[in-house]
């Protein structure tokens, strides 16, 4: 006996009717169940992403970091099963460590190195930026006055007859 049939033999004929479209309710009763709820909402990120480059290395050293523990897992498993494989995978488990501690700094350089060309801040009230803009009007002001030294001398060139 199917449900709708229940409802029949309850006397919930109007329910029980298939043509009869009921409304569906939300699982929260003070949300319409027609409004549309997306599944997550975006919201603006908290930090910047990181560099390319930066990015690379710490996706290598993530990459070289889980291989050396599998290999230190099979080292440790190897060695405790007395396989013959034990002796070369420990050796291969300590030049993995190297490695791993290498692209792990390798990470922080590049960060640091990156940092140092390109993080400038740009921000109007940077002291940097603010020198920088001195210097240009500095520059400027100084080729002007060249430029109307070098006119006025011209114009004093052309009204003299004779070279002294």
């Amino acid at each position: 006996m199917g449900t709708a049939e229940q409802r029949v033999a309850h006397g919930d004929d109007a329910v029980a009717d298939p043509t009869v479209r009921r409304r569906p309710e939300a699982p929260d009763r003070d949300i319409p169940a027609d409004e549309h709820r997306p599944l997550w909402i975006e919201e603006a990120a908290s930090r910047r992403r990181m560099p390319d480059p930066v990015r690379t290395a710490a996706v290598r050293a993530v990459i070289i970091i889980a291989v050396t523990l599998i290999q230190a897992m099979v080292a440790f498993f190897c060695t405790m099963a007395g396989s013959w494989l034990a002796f070369p995978m420990v050796i291969s488990s300590i030049v993995s460590t190297v490695v791993a501690t290498w692209g792990a700094l390798d990470v922080w350089v590049t960060r640091q190195v990156w940092n140092q060309r390109y993080g400038v801040v740009s921000d109007p009230s940077s002291t940097a930026r603010a020198l920088r803009r001195e210097r240009r009007r500095a520059r400027r002001q100084a080729r002007a006055d060249e430029r109307a030294q070098e006119r006025i001398r011209r114009r004093s060139a052309a009204g003299q007859l004779s070279h002294s």
